[in-house]
């Protein structure tokens, strides 16, 4: 008896459920999602820090600010307690893609 492997993507192409796959963009917001969930604990959930926080809160800030202020934080041009090292772990890329999830949110 012959076994024929099938990848599981060719099999769900096959039977025309691919288009139940994720796109793009929702793998991106997942992405992005992972990536800002390490912030939580600073910033809030979402970036909405709870009432009386002394850090700032992140949604809604314009993504250039946010992209600007985290890369002087990874060039050590702004020091901070954690941030310049935290920074430190991300890519530029990343850092905008945290932006732009940032930027999107309702203060």
């Amino acid at each position: 008896m012959r076994v024929f492997y099938i990848p599981a993507l060719a099999l769900v192409a096959g039977c025309g459920l691919a288009a139940t796959l994720p796109a793009q963009a929702q793998d991106d917001t997942l992405q992005a999602k992972t990536l800002v969930a390490t912030c939580a604990a600073c910033h809030g959930t979402n970036g909405r820090p709870v009432a009386g926080s002394v850090v700032m809160g992140l949604a809604g800030l314009p993504k250039d600010v946010i992209v600007t202020q985290m890369k002087a934080f990874k060039s050590g041009e702004r020091t901070g307690t954690v941030m310049n090292q935290l920074a430190k772990g991300f890519s530029d890329a990343q850092i905008v893609q945290m932006a732009t999830y940032f930027s999107a949110q309702k203060p």
